[in-house]
């Protein structure tokens, strides 16, 4: 690991990151676009509603993303390459496993989310036959959220940007191909889907293949101490409990918005996609972060660990900012793009402000994520989490009824300030650690 950390470094990092990230809704509406040549609303229901039941699932494991990234940094931070390598074995073999799982389970599964959210019987048949393809994909799937962590982890984010091209380059060719030439239909999307999958996860094995050089990826006593794997399971377990809290705070959000009437809802929906386009630009510098911080821990070297976190946190700020002035100016034209109803128009500017200063009052809460990832002092942020959410419970609680929706949006504003503020206290004795 290089012994300065500087601004450029940090970019290297975020920027394929942040350009990686702008590929992803490009996919979601070719995938919506071609099924709707087909000239039903059956297909395009079908399709998304099979592409959020598999999200959540796999969502499940999500945490084999950030944990390997703060692990793998620290080994490397600390020189340790045979630690490196095992870890990416590990959590190849976990993510494997979890997909097997899912495979032997997808008669349950698919009928439980149908019971959770059920649809007419023609979007039920055709989602069917898109998750019953979708599936075979899920070690793939799972296995590529490990190699996306250490790659992370290694400061090769543009290994990133260039799977990320590959899969939803070659996705969106398959699916032009399979739907419009082809007229597989619902099934050709789901083929489509899988073969990125499975080629995608051959191409980061082959971006992979420094930790295959020599014979730590197969030292199966490194591979299953007992000592290490307790210590990745801790990390894995303390972050899928924080993202639980997180998601669970989001849906919150949604159904008592849903309560507000339905032009609040449809506002509401459209300012949120302002929220998923500060998650994707600043996620970035919390990624680099995570690099940054681990390397800077594993090497216990206390000032790089503080200057990891300022330097990127920096970044983070000025994003946050920017992204926060784009809203507020160009916000009004967006809301028009994303509604013709002059009503939720109305709405939508009504509580603009709301989406403008959510990067400036949110960035905190992102940064310190990436930092507490990268030091893997996730139990603290576990802990944080559950504070922050009791405060954003009680926020709901009091200002819903009294100000409605500007008290939803308000609320959800206490949680990220919270987030970030009950990190920032925790910090300083957390650094003081590395030694």
């Amino acid at each position: 690991m290089s012994d300065q950390i500087t601004h450029r470094r940090v970019l290297n990092i975020a920027i394929p990151i942040v350009i990686s990230n702008a590929t992803v809704p490009i996919l979601g509406a070719v995938d919506t676009g071609v099924v709707g040549q087909m000239g039903a609303a059956a297909p395009i229901g079908a399709v998304g509603i099979g592409a959020v039941i598999l999200s959540a699932l796999y969502w499940i494991f999500g945490f084999l993303r950030m944990g390997t990234t703060g692990l793998a940094a620290q080994a490397r931070g600390a020189g340790d390459i045979a630690e490196t390598g095992a870890l990416l074995m590990r959590g190849l073999l976990l993510g494997f496993a979890g997909g097997v799982v899912f495979l032997l389970g997808q008669t349950a599964l698919f009928a439980g989310a149908f019971w959770l959210a059920p649809a007419s019987a023609e979007v039920e048949r055709l989602a069917l036959d898109y998750l019953s393809i979708r599936i075979w994909g899920a070690p793939a799937t799972i296995a590529l959220y490990a190699i996306t962590g250490w790659l992370i982890a290694v400061e090769r984010t543009r290994g990133i940007f260039v799977l990320q091209l590959w899969m939803n380059g070659l996705n969106i060719v398959l699916d032009l191909w399979f739907v419009l030439g082809l007229g597989w239909g619902v099934e050709g999307v789901a083929i489509a889907t899988l073969i990125a999958e499975w080629t995608g996860l051959a191409l980061g094995l082959w971006l992979c293949r420094d930790a295959f050089a020599g014979d730590q990826w197969r030292n199966w006593a490194r591979i299953f101490d007992p000592a290490r794997l307790r210590r990745m399971m801790a990390v894995n377990a303390d972050i899928m409990v924080r993202s639980v809290l997180l998601t669970g705070s989001f849906t919150t959000f949604l159904f008592i918005g849903s309560d507000l009437g339905d032009v609040n809802l449809a506002a509401n929906q459209i300012l949120l996609q302002f929220l998923e386009v500060t998650a994707f630009a600043l996620d970035g510098f919390a990624f680099s972060a995570e690099a940054l911080v681990g390397g800077a821990v594993g090497a216990r070297d206390r000032a790089q660990v503080r200057r990891a976190a300022v330097v990127a946190s920096q970044w983070g700020v000025g994003g946050a900012v920017g992204l926060g002035l784009v809203f507020w100016l160009a916000g009004p034209a967006i809301i028009d793009l994303m509604a013709t109803s002059p009503e939720v128009r109305e709405v939508g500017r009504d509580f603009l402000f709301w989406a403008a200063l959510a990067p400036v009052l949110g960035v905190a809460s992102w940064m310190f994520d990436g930092i507490y990832i990268g030091g893997t002092w996730t139990r603290d942020m576990r802990i944080a989490m559950m504070q922050s959410v009791a405060l954003y419970a009680v926020a709901l609680v009091v200002l819903v009824p009294l100000y409605g929706n500007h008290g939803l949006w308000a609320a959800l504003m206490v949680l990220n300030v919270a987030r970030g503020l009950t990190m920032w206290v925790r910090y300083p004795r957390l650094e003081a650690q590395v030694q």
